[in-house]
């Protein structure tokens, strides 16, 4: 039985490009028809379909190739997850050049230690967006959606509720919006 290569690649973002990963894979020894990607997921998700896929097309004595461990996964019980379903299956993984060794102690340090920074990037990546979106709302240049009914057809809607004659659903037809939206406008305009 001859060893196959499988390799997965994956980019957080539409924006990003996987040429340099694809090329990285083929650079290992990887088919460019045995490369699954995934694209515009993030590494946190585990239901990403390329991975599911890489993970279906590994058989016994065949290597699953990431270009690096962050592409596989974000968080260590993720990786540690993977890896071991990948060595109870018979299966090895390279990250890179380096095949990951699960029996060996210090393979399975170094491999924890690299986990733990692809989560701990994913934790600032994360603590940093919500620090430009405070910051950017604090500025006024971050309103969030705009309410769907005017000023006026807010207060026009909670002056016909506090009359008591129209239900939520009668609300939500006379200002063709739905029963949620009728709701958040009288929770926003209570005094």
């Amino acid at each position: 039985m001859s060893e196959t290569r499988i390799g997965y690649a994956r980019c957080s973002t539409e924006s990003q490009d996987l040429d340099a990963q694809r090329a990285a894979l083929i650079g290992l020894g990887v088919a460019e028809d045995r490369i699954y990607t995934d694209h515009g997921l993030t590494g946190t998700n585990r239901e990403r379909p390329g991975l599911a896929q890489a993970l279906a097309a590994v058989r016994e004595g065949d290597t699953l190739v990431v270009p690096k461990l962050d592409r596989l996964a974000r968080s260590v019980p993720d990786a540690r997850a993977i890896a071991d379903e990948l060595e109870k299956r018979g299966v090895k993984l390279a990250l890179g050049a380096s095949v990951h060794d699960p029996t060996d102690p210090m393979g399975k340090m170094f491999f924890n230690i690299l986990a733990t920074f692809a989560e701990f990037e994913a934790d600032l990546i994360r603590m940093r967006t919500k620090e430009g979106m405070a910051i950017a709302r604090s500025k006024g240049k971050l309103k969030g959606k705009k309410p769907k009914l005017s000023d006026k057809q807010q207060r026009e809607l909670c002056r016909m509720h506090v009359t008591g004659e129209y239900s939520i659903s009668d609300l939500a037809e006379v200002f063709s919006v739905s029963r949620p939206t009728v709701y958040r406008t009288l929770k926003r305009n209570q005094t």
